[in-house]
């Protein structure tokens, strides 16, 4: 009885030990179906009391999955596992869907048999716990691992890890593909870096180490090279995250490295489109400048004297124009290619743009004088090898060549000269000088000259000034027939200057048309003698007169010049046969279709037009029976040569006769004297004008002398 009674309490203290143990325990008969169950198995597994008892290991009372989510087969449910294996089993994973769940729970099982006194299994323990938060967990790191390892692989970085505590070290697969290498090529440490990384960069890259190790930061990024396997060196930007113990002490390094070749070469293209003339290959006009300001560093240290070339090449455009911009562009490169064999290699050359360079000497001499004679040498030597013929066809096409030459503007800089900033405006001064002394040569810069352009500047603000204000008064000076008949005038531009007063036509048409203002001026004069023209013609003494008003190159470039000639006309209702448009020989250097196309379509509409300075320019007798020409002039220069030179006469006899010989009204102009006035008369001229009959008289005073003449 007492044996009965211990063993009781025994149960009793078992079974209460059980229901208080948080893992389920289970126990199967070898039937599979369920002897008895604690509090923690009737909780996870979702059944009471009651219902757990009358459950077997089968599917139709469990709904079992495996790891990966698929339904779980019979017999490898746990309890039969253990039975027909009769071994003990541990750290199963089964899935389980308990009734009324959506989503299973996880149980991590362990089961072991009970043998009776024959050795056959009578009994099935399986414990279990819950490990739903573990499983999820698991997915989810496995998820991240996943995301992170195809990021990776999307990714051209390359990780590496190192545990500054063990001194193990990993590099990725990457890290060695970066550097042409198979993976895992040998085994790494801490000082395997050093081995890759090149000689110069070894230095600061300890430092930055040795650094990062001692402070604080949590983050670090720094630029490296490592040598590749081919030999050349990457450039690699290694960055990423240094762990701290609780002390702050460094523990761990782990980071990427990113190859930065491409971006290298980005920068580089930047660089150059930034600094670099794309054509020639050689430094822009920006570039130049930042060059200039550590040439004006290096002459203060050094008290010597350079110079700056500014080399501008001589009727570019016409080459251009003539033969097309592929071969322009041929010729450009052949000058850079001759201007980089005539320099040193220590001497800064530039592309300004278009057909311009600059050069910068340094240190040629100690003193300005010996400075001077060295950049002269420079410069004449440019002068020779631009000189030669440059081939402007293209690989394979028949020879086409081309010789051009440069005008060179010199200034020195330095030790009693001046800046090198300054040297570079005086050297543009002085290149335009040369243009001025016939181009193909060199001149130095003095302070004229920088008077001179500074004149220039001066006078051509005061000019667009003069536009707005209508100060360009026009003068007439009468033509005469030989009768001393009044038969025509030509009208002259004078400039009303605020300050110097009234300004001759010789000191700033040239002026008007290097900067286009002539378009305007000869625009405002046209309207005005028109104006004059409407006028006349109602006075019986100017009614039949032809008004002669110069046309400038520049306006008959315009591609509206016609357009704008009739519409002043239909403006101030001027009769077109009394005007004559006074063109100059240089018209006929350009487009002469496109002349003769504006000349005929005004010549339809009743307007003349006249030959200026004949026998000077570029004239010849196509020309003069191509164009629609009424009057041929007779240059001043040949009239004054009447009185001294035989040979002028006998231009001026000649232009004459040929004038009337195409039909043409020929004036002679600038008769100053009776011989000159005879000896045309006697070649039959048709009008004369020059001081011998009248000077140029302001308009209002033409009118009134000759209204009744």
């Amino acid at each position: 009885m007492k044996a009965d009674e211990t063993a009781a309490r025994t149960n009793l203290r078992l079974r209460e030990l059980l229901d208080h143990l948080p893992a389920g325990v289970v126990v199967h008969r070898a039937d599979g179906s369920v002897s008895d169950a604690n509090r923690a198995a009737q909780r996870i597994l979702g059944r009471d009391h009651t219902s757990l008892p009358r459950a077997a290991a089968s599917r139709d009372d469990w709904v079992l999955m495996d790891e990966d989510g698929q339904p779980l087969a019979e017999h490898d449910h746990p309890m039969w596992r253990v039975l027909h294996s009769r071994r003990e089993l541990s750290d199963l994973v089964v899935g389980l869907r308990r009734p009324g769940d959506t989503e299973p729970c996880w149980l991590l099982c362990s089961g072991y048999p009970v043998l009776d006194h024959a050795g056959a299994v009578c009994e099935v323990v399986i414990c279990f716990i819950d490990c739903t938060q573990l499983k999820e967990a698991e997915a989810r790191l496995r998820k991240s691992e996943e995301r992170l390892r195809l990021a990776l692989l999307g990714s051209t970085d390359a990780t590496w890890d190192v545990d500054l505590r063990t001194g193990e070290c990993h590099y990725s697969d990457r890290w060695w593909d970066m550097l042409g290498y198979p993976p895992q090529v040998e085994a790494v440490d801490q000082s395997t870096w050093r081995r890759y990384t090149h000689p110069d960069d070894i230095g600061s890259v300890s430092e930055f180490i040795r650094a990062l190790l001692t402070g604080h930061d949590s983050t670090f990024a720094i630029e490296m090279r490592l040598a590749h396997r081919d030999g050349h060196y990457v450039p690699v930007l290694s960055r990423g995250f240094v762990l701290r113990d609780g002390s702050g002490r460094a523990v761990r390094l782990s980071g990427t490295n990113t190859d930065l070749t491409e971006r290298k070469e980005h920068e580089r293209r930047i660089h150059d489109l930034a600094y670099f003339d794309q054509l020639t290959g050689l430094p822009n006009r920006r570039h130049l400048l930042e060059q200039l300001r550590r040439i004006a560093l290096r002459t203060a240290r050094t008290a010597s004297v350079g110079a700056l070339l500014f080399v501008d090449l001589d009727n570019f455009k016409q080459i251009n124009d003539a033969h097309g911009h592929e071969a322009g562009d041929r010729l450009l490169c052949q000058v850079a290619e001759r201007l980089r064999h005539s320099v040193r290699d220590t001497d800064q050359l530039a592309r300004l743009g278009g057909d311009e360079f600059a050069v910068a000497l340094e240190e040629l001499a100690a003193t300005p004088g010996d400075a001077a004679i060295e950049a002269g040498k420079v410069a004449r030597k440019i002068l020779d090898v631009l000189a030669r013929p440059h081939a402007l066809a293209r690989p394979g096409a028949p020879p086409r060549n081309a010789t051009i030459t440069p005008s060179i503007g010199i200034a020195l800089f330095g030790k009693e000269v001046g800046s090198v900033e300054a040297a570079l405006r005086q050297a543009d001064i002085a290149m335009y000088h040369a243009k001025r002394a016939g181009r193909d040569t060199l001149r130095f810069f003095d302070p004229a000259m920088q008077a001179a352009i500074e004149q220039r500047s001066t006078l051509e603000a005061d000019l667009r000034d003069g536009l707005g204000q209508h100060a360009f008064p026009l003068h007439c000076q009468p033509q005469f027939n030989a009768e001393g008949r009044l038969v025509g005038g030509e009208v002259l531009v004078r400039w009303q200057h605020p300050r110097r007063g009234l300004v001759g036509p010789g000191e700033f048409i040239d002026l008007a048309e290097s900067t286009g203002l002539i378009v305007a001026i000869g625009l405002e004069a046209l309207r005005e003698a028109c104006v004059c023209l409407e006028r006349w013609a109602h006075l019986p003494g100017l009614a039949h007169l032809a008004l002669a008003v110069n046309v400038s190159v520049c306006q008959l470039q315009q591609p509206d010049f016609a357009e704008r000639v009739l519409a002043v006309l239909a403006e101030t209702g001027a009769p077109p046969e009394r005007l004559s448009l006074e063109l100059t020989e240089s018209a006929f250097a350009g487009d002469v279709q496109d002349v003769i196309a504006k000349m005929a379509r005004l010549r339809t509409h009743g307007v003349l037009f006249s030959l200026d300075d004949f026998g000077t320019g570029y004239s010849s007798l196509s020309y003069l029976k191509r164009f629609p020409l009424s009057t041929l002039k007779v240059d001043r220069s040949f009239v004054s040569g009447v009185d001294a030179e035989a040979n002028a006469g006998a231009i001026a006899e000649l232009i004459v006769a040929l004038g009337k010989t195409l039909g043409l009204k020929v004036i002679a102009e600038g008769v100053e004297n009776e011989r000159q006035f005879a000896f045309l008369r006697e070649q039959h001229c048709d009008a004369f004008q020059g001081f011998l009959f009248a000077p140029p008289l302001p308009l209002d005073e033409f009118e009134q002398r000759y209204q009744y003449h």
